[in-house]
C-alpha cells in the first residue's frame, strides 16, 4: 500500500493533465510525495511568455514559467490529509517505480538514457543519503540510491 500511494498520485496528475484540468487534489499525503512534487516544481525549463495586447495603450504582460507544476499546497499533513496541485500542462508522463531499483552513482547516467525520451527532457528522482534528489543533483554529489520514479 505504501509504495502505491506515490504511483496513484502521479497517475492522477497525468490523467488530469490529459483532460486539461487546472488543478488536482491528491489523497492521502506522504512526505515522499511532497518531496517528489517539490522537485517537479523546481525543475524544468525556464521560459518567458510575453503577451502583447493591441489597443491604445499597448500593454505588455510578461510571465515567467518554471517547473512542471505551478504550485502545491499540503492540507492537514498530520492526518490523512490532501495535497492540491496547480498544473501548467507541461507533464507528459510521470511514473513511480514500486520495486525501487538500486543505482550506484556511475549507473545513474545510463539509467536516465534508458528511461527518459531525450537528454534535454525529464528527470529521474532518486533517494540518496542526502535526501530525495533529481538525477542531476545526485550525479553532482556523487551519490547513489534508489529510484523513486521519473517525469518528463
Amino acid at each position: 500500500m505504501g509504495r502505491r500511494i506515490l504511483n496513484d498520485a502521479l497517475r492522477t496528475i497525468v490523467n488530469a493533465e490529459k483532460r486539461g484540468k487546472a488543478s488536482v487534489e491528491l489523497k492521502p499525503v506522504s512526505t515522499v510525495m511532497s518531496s517528489f512534487l517539490r522537485i517537479m516544481k523546481e525543475k524544468g525549463l525556464t521560459f518567458l511568455l510575453v503577451l502583447l495586447s493591441s489597443g491604445p495603450f499597448g500593454n505588455c504582460n510578461v510571465y515567467v514559467c518554471t517547473g512542471y507544476i505551478k504550485n502545491y499546497q499540503v492540507h492537514d499533513p498530520h492526518r490523512v490529509g490532501r495535497i492540491t496541485v496547480d498544473l501548467q500542462g507541461r507533464v507528459n508522463d510521470c511514473k513511480a517505480l514500486t520495486y525501487r531499483q538500486d543505482l550506484k552513482a556511475k549507473e545513474i547516467d545510463q539509467y536516465t538514457e534508458r528511461t527518459l525520451p531525450t537528454r534535454q527532457w525529464g528527470y529521474v528522482v532518486v533517494t540518496t543519503p542526502d535526501g530525495i534528489l533529481d538525477h542531476e543533483e545526485a550525479i553532482k554529489r556523487n551519490g547513489g540510491g534508489q529510484v523513486l520514479g521519473f517525469f518528463y
